[in-house]
């Protein structure tokens, strides 16, 4: 039996009763093809699946693969009876608003990408005939990014079961010339290296994955259901041209530069580590030994400097000073000894960070700014726009911020905004065993600057992509696209001008001619300045605010539009048989989770515990006494996205009605959370997180009720919530008390401290201090803290109602609270699967059912799966231990 490490969750329920899900085993994917063609780094993939229906009746038939979060979906198709069902890109709030019409008619569909760390999904189904078939294509496009000396080009293979006719076919072609390529990746090792054959000849390259259907169930991650990995074709050019390669077509160019005969600049460089109580555990450990990697790596020649910082700022030494062996040795000594504890002052560290760069300002070298934090802002200027023009203010562009958030507790936007305002990027590091290697691995990219102050110039060129950078760093690379003025290249002359150590260099080459494409398509090359132009274009809407702002972001949305990408600011209408359900594809932003308004369900799940005609009848009446429920198995794309666990203790759930024993009709309206039913109880969900086990534990609580979050006694703090009614089924008020005369009260209208006699109300955004209580009102969630205790109570919105989740984000070091959120955690195994599935905890066997609930604990829910039992039962104790007659 497989044993499961729980913890409490508070969730919300989705709830639907009178649908069922599809049945892989009466599809047949009797093909499923990849081919990418990459041209000039310029990746353009088509996803072709075939499947057929082979039972007698009608079938819901899914298509569901994954691609690189940096690619753009540009057409997707679905050919059913001779009939071509073409998907539209529309604006986002038009698309919306006809995904909204088809629900108003009794429609429930939806399709959202979630990201990973390198993938996002796709996914829509259609009814198909029976006896029929249909053919799903799905197309692509990406620029490869060079990193670290070479191109990746990942291509992800889920089909869902073993295929007859399974194809990969890549095709690269590059007039540099193609100075080396290998394929790694899961689908790479054990039997299914026998699968693939590789091809290089000077400028042209073909890789080809043909695994048989014995060969699909072999690699680390295949079964039964098939393949379920990656191929990652790696290569690099070659580079004879220190001007670098440029490509023109139909009055459009692309310039790729990456020298690489040059001297490495000597560099500055300071790293800043939050070391607040949050990043206690692993997170702590991991940042010391990625750390002491780095300062390893450090030439003699660089100098550098390293702050630490909670409420307070530590510097291992006030000025920059050179890496040499002693000062190594202090610093890694520094850096072995960093402890987790206490509050957030980014503001702070950061400035100090910059003025250490400002007063060692060195001819000839190139300045780097790294900040490594996992939360928000809690002491010191907590305002992010007031941070955020502090840190401009401060570099003045005198050198770039990096901004890594280790997490999902981290404001990545915030983080992300600060970083291009500097002319840099934010990077996420997940929290995952490999976290310390994502540190490393992101310092190497800029461990080696060659070129600073990079001006790429055009002479007859127009509407140019970006032109100037503040670094160049070895194995990464320049591009730029644009238009050749009246399509005249004899007038267009490109040419970059650089600071190479305290050297001015140019690099041109008038006697070479402009690459024409030969025999790519007109179009190619046009397409790769479109993209580069709309990422470019999202990264600076970003950055401003008002009608500029506006501008940015209406530019980006004529071009997305234009050619057909799917963007933040697009979505895709999957057009469909007349009579079937809506779709809708959204592109989501790095550091939001998007709803799943039909999360995918394990077949296998759904068929034991959902179908109406199993016959199953003791598991109906294992429903009854649990009410009835429908049930979603997490993915395997929550451990992806949130490999380190879902953030706090926990959670909160939407209200919910369900029947005593029959079934009652539920109305899902656009927001699938919201249920309407009458004369049945009111439910609130909370659920028991697993870490060793995909489907965690929950349990109903049923009615307002007043509930102990967390006592505790040493530090005179207690924390009571107050569940709301029918309408949101969240926490209507929450309670701090941090002593017997200071108060803190949050409802959806203002927050009140109580300070003895003296009573003061907060409705705006602010820093409230009560005893040794912080609470900051931001837009869309309310941090308290204290000590080394952390809770993040989130602000939802539904119907124009608001409601709280709140969570724990870091548990306080003494380990001695009490209350829901520091319930311990619990350890339960299977014990009996039918004809009623049975668990044990702590010796005590009960009966559960399967269960689909709702994540509230990030702004955008995301769907997930438990085991629901009596509250008692989880919980090892009674429930009315945890209920409270007076908040």
């Amino acid at each position: 039996m497989e044993r499961s490490v729980v913890q409490i969750t508070l969730f919300g329920l989705l709830l639907s009763l009178a649908s069922t899900l599809p049945n892989k085993d009466d599809w047949d994917i009797y093909s499923f093809h990849i081919n990418s063609t990459v041209t000039s780094r310029y990746a353009t993939t088509v996803i072709t699946s075939r499947v057929a229906n082979r039972v007698d009746e009608s079938k819901e038939i899914e298509f569901h693969v994954r691609i690189p979060k940096n690619a753009f979906i540009s057409k997707f198709r679905m050919f059913i009876d001779g009939q071509v069902y073409d998907g539209v890109v529309k604006a986002k709030e038009q698309a919306q608003q006809q995904y909204t019409e088809a629900v108003s008619r009794g429609e429930s569909a939806g399709l959202v990408s979630s990201v990973g760390r390198t993938l996002e999904e796709f996914k829509t189904s259609v009814t198909v005939a029976a006896h029929k078939k249909v053919t799903f294509e799905l197309t692509y496009e990406e620029l490869m990014k060079r990193t670290r000396g070479k191109y990746e080009l990942q291509i992800h293979a889920r089909p869902m079961q073993p295929v007859r006719d399974f194809k990969v076919d890549v095709h690269i072609q590059e007039e540099a010339g193609i100075s080396f390529i290998n394929v790694k990746g899961g689908l790479s090792t054990k039997a299914l290296a026998n699968a693939i054959t590789k091809t290089h000849i000077d400028k042209e390259a073909w890789v080809y994955f043909y695994p048989t259907v014995d060969q699909q169930k072999m690699c680390d991650s295949c079964s039964d259901q098939g393949m379920n990995g990656d191929l990652v074709i790696v290569y690099d050019v070659n580079r004879d041209n220190e001007l670098g390669h440029i490509k023109k077509s139909d009055g459009y160019f692309v310039h790729h530069f990456a020298p690489s005969n040059l001297p490495r600049v000597p560099k500055n460089v300071v790293f800043v580590i939050d070391q607040s109580g949050s990043m206690r555990g692993r997170k702590i450990i991991q940042t010391r030994t990625a750390l002491i990697h780095i300062l390893n790596d450090l030439a003699e020649d660089d100098h550098f400097g390293l702050i630490t910082f909670d409420g307070n700022i530590f510097h291992w030494e006030r000025e920059l000073v050179q890496a040499n062996s002693k000062n190594l040795e202090s610093a890694k000594n520094f850096a072995s000894n960093i402890q987790a504890r206490g509050s957030t002052d980014i503001n702070e560290a950061v400035l100090q960070g910059a003025r250490m760069l400002n007063d060692h300002s060195r001819e000839g070298s190139a300045s780097i700014l790294i900040l490594l934090t996992d939360g928000d802002p809690t002491s010191g200027v907590t305002n992010l726009e007031k941070i955020q023009s502090n840190v401009r203010e401060a570099i003045a562009g005198k050198f770039p911020l990096y901004c890594l958030g280790f997490g999902f507790d981290v404001d990545f936007k915030f983080l992300e905004k600060m970083s291009l305002q500097n002319n840099g990027v934010a990077r996420r590091i997940y929290e995952d065993s490999d976290a310390d290697l994502q540190l490393k691995g992101f310092y190497e990219e800029v461990a080696t600057p060659l070129l600073t102050d990079v001006t790429m110039i055009y002479v007859g060129g127009t509407n140019l992509t970006q032109t100037n950078f503040s670094q160049y760093y070895n194995g990464s690379e320049i591009v730029v696209a644009g238009e050749i003025t009246d399509n005249n290249i004899e007038t267009f002359t490109p040419q970059v001008v650089a600071i190479s150590s305290n050297r001015r260099i140019i690099f041109s080459n008038p006697n070479k001619t402009v690459e024409s494409t030969g025999t790519v398509p007109d179009d190619r090359i046009q397409r790769v300045w479109a993209y580069l132009t709309v990422k470019q274009l999202l990264d600076k809407e970003l950055q401003l605010s008002g009608p500029e702002k506006e501008k940015v972001k209406k530019d980006a949305l004529e071009l997305s539009l234009k050619y057909s990408f799917v963007t933040p600011l697009t979505s895709m209408v999957v057009t469909k048989p007349p009579g079937e359900n809506t779709d809708v594809l959204h592109k989501p932003k790095e550091g939001e989770t998007p709803q799943r308004q039909q999360p995918p369900v394990d077949q296998s799940f759904s068929r034991q515990y959902l179908s109406p005609s199993s016959g199953r009848s003791s598991a109906r009446s294992a429903r009854r006494k649990a009410y009835h429920h429908s049930v979603h198995r997490v993915t395997d794309l929550m451990h992806k996205q949130f490999p380190g666990g879902y953030g706090g203790a926990m959670g909160y759930s939407a209200s919910v009605v369900l029947p005593d024993v029959q079934p009652t009709v539920v109305h899902l309206s656009r927001d699938t959370t919201t249920l309407e039913a009458t004369d049945v109880p009111v439910l609130h969900r909370f659920l028991l997180k697993a870490e060793n086990q995909i489907v965690p534990l929950c349990f109903d609580v049923s009615g307002p009720v007043r509930l102990k979050l967390l006592h505790h006694p040493s530090r005179e703090l207690s924390v009571n919530g107050e569940l709301d009614s029918v309408t949101n089924g969240g926490f209507s008020r929450i309670f701090i008390h941090v002593n017997d005369s200071q108060h803190v009260e949050i409802d959806t209208n203002w927050v009140t401290v109580r300070d003895g006699q003296t009573v003061t109300y907060y409705t705006s955004q602010d820093h409230i201090t009560a005893g040794s209580v912080t609470v900051i009102v931001r837009n869309n969630e309310i941090d308290v803290a204290t000590g080394d205790m952390r809770m993040v109570i989130i602000v939802h919105e539904k119907n124009g109602q608001k409601f709280f989740w709140p969570v724990l984000r870091q548990r306080p070091s003494d380990n001695n609270a009490e209350g829901l959120l520091a319930v311990e955690a619990a350890v339960y195994e299977e014990v009996q699967q039918a004809p009623v599935r049975k668990l044990k905890i702590k010796n005590q066997e009960a009966d559960v059912t399967g269960e689909m609930v709702v994540d509230y604990s990030f702004a955008s829910p995301v769907t997930m799966n438990c085991w629901l039992m009596s509250a008692d039962s989880a919980l090892q104790r009674p429930l009315s231990q945890f209920v409270i007659t007076q908040l």
